[in-house]
């Protein structure tokens, strides 16, 4: 007889013992994150376009709808970390929460356009009401924490109201009262954790669900940068059957010179090997520098706990911004963009630096080194915010991005094995 797995129609929210022993993500949480990451798709997406087309305000509409994206994930998971019963209420809420982030997505293009969306703000609240659930049902189930499972429940409802009453105000509110929700979300936790009393997350599990988020959001760099690249290369391939003049030589040698913001035609694929192998450098030392230690005992303690919940923002939002960047500059490449090389450059090379200065800030604290634990990533983050300033070709621009990454990557393993 095969085995079914029978699924409890309610049990009590009780609190997961935050010590226990092989605890990992389940299969509910894995398809949690994959159905926000068709929200960081759709995000970062109109960023490209954005950056590609020059409309710079697209950096703001971005910097928005990922806050909304990444605090309900960051909210869901730290919850579930402490509450997860797997029950069918518990499901269905969660479920709930997956629906607004989907609505969410659906209205990214309207934030980037407007600087307002009346879906995402709907979808945003979805989310949240599915929070506030899971709050209440922990409230009743906890009576140890249930002064803390209330603050959060009544902090954000108090923040949703004023997200939804925002709709209303003229538009020369909008960014204010955007900053003023955003601090009032940040300090929902603090204040239910600090009045309230702390709950029972697993620090290894959230470790884990941190590890796993970040590797979804490299895999949709990926996926959009090879996604770039096959557009352009169709292209080139259907200009070059229909025609298209111009020699290889000329094609090679705006491959590696000049800084125009086309570099198109038959010899796009030229043009594009040096971007290739820069991205996938890029790519590859991200992961390598945020898997270069454990991040649980950041969890663990009392001082580094809230820099490694909220020090995720600029990390997650940084690494979408790279994939954004890449897609933009095969734009440049493929004689597509409205820019030139350098501002697609700055885009990139601006988020490596944040990427790399935020997630060695936050190492530092860990490890209490002090300023120098910092010194190789500011080293690291001047280098490649100097590389548009040097005049190069899209593609070699990206190739030297990448070539100071690796090197970063080849210091930090020497260093590693040195003091070993």
């Amino acid at each position: 007889m095969p085995t079914v797995n029978r699924i409890p129609f309610r049990l009590p929210t009780i609190a997961r013992d935050p010590h226990e022993h092989g605890r990992v993500s389940t299969p509910l949480e894995l398809f949690f994150d994959l159905i926000f990451v068709v929200a960081i798709a759709s995000n970062a997406a109109q960023l490209h376009h954005g950056i590609s087309s020059g409309q710079w305000i697209a950096i703001e509409g971005y910097t928005m709808t990922w806050f909304a994206i990444w605090w309900a994930w960051v909210n869901y998971a730290w919850f579930a970390s402490a509450y997860d019963n797997q029950d069918v209420p518990y499901r269905l809420l969660t479920f709930l929460i997956m629906t607004g982030a989907l609505a969410l997505a659906a209205g990214v293009p309207d934030i980037f356009a407007d600087g307002q969306s009346v879906v995402v703000v709907a979808g945003y609240a979805v989310m949240r009401i599915g929070m506030i659930g899971l709050w209440l049902r922990a409230a009743a189930g906890h009576p140890e924490r249930r002064k803390t499972a209330l603050l959060y429940a009544g902090g954000i409802l108090f923040a949703q109201l004023l997200w939804v009453g925002r709709l209303w105000l003229p538009e020369s509110w909008w960014i204010p009262t955007f900053f003023a929700g955003v601090a009032v979300e940040l300090l929902v936790p603090v204040v239910a954790e600090t009045f309230g009393g702390r709950t029972p997350f697993h620090p290894h599990h959230l470790a884990e669900r941190y590890s796993l988020l970040t590797i979804i959001v490299l895999g949709e760099v990926i996926l959009s940068s090879v996604q770039a690249v096959q557009g352009a290369m169709a292209s080139a391939a259907a200009e070059d059957s229909g025609g298209a003049s111009g020699g290889a030589g000329h094609h090679v040698t705006v491959a590696l010179s000049g800084s125009g913001s086309a570099e198109g035609g038959a010899g796009v694929g030229w043009s594009m090997a040096p971007l290739i192998v820069g991205g996938l450098l890029t790519v590859f030392s991200i992961w390598w520098f945020y898997f270069k230690r454990d991040h649980a005992d950041l969890i663990e303690g009392q001082r580094t706990v809230w820099v490694f919940g909220y020090g995720h923002l600029p990390i997650f939002a940084s690494v979408a911004a790279v994939g954004a960047g890449l897609a933009a500059a095969v734009d440049v490449v493929q004689g597509e963009s409205e820019v030139g090389v350098r501002p697609v450059a700055l885009v990139l090379a601006g988020a490596v630096a944040i990427y790399a200065l935020t997630l060695a800030g936050l190492h530092t604290l860990a490890d209490r080194e002090g300023w120098r634990g910092s010194v190789p990533a500011v080293f690291t983050a001047v280098a490649v915010l100097i590389v548009p300033f040097l005049g190069l070709s899209m593609g070699v621009s990206v190739m030297a991005i990448g070539l100071v990454l690796a090197v970063a990557v080849s210091n930090h393993v020497w260093v590693s094995n040195r003091a070993a």
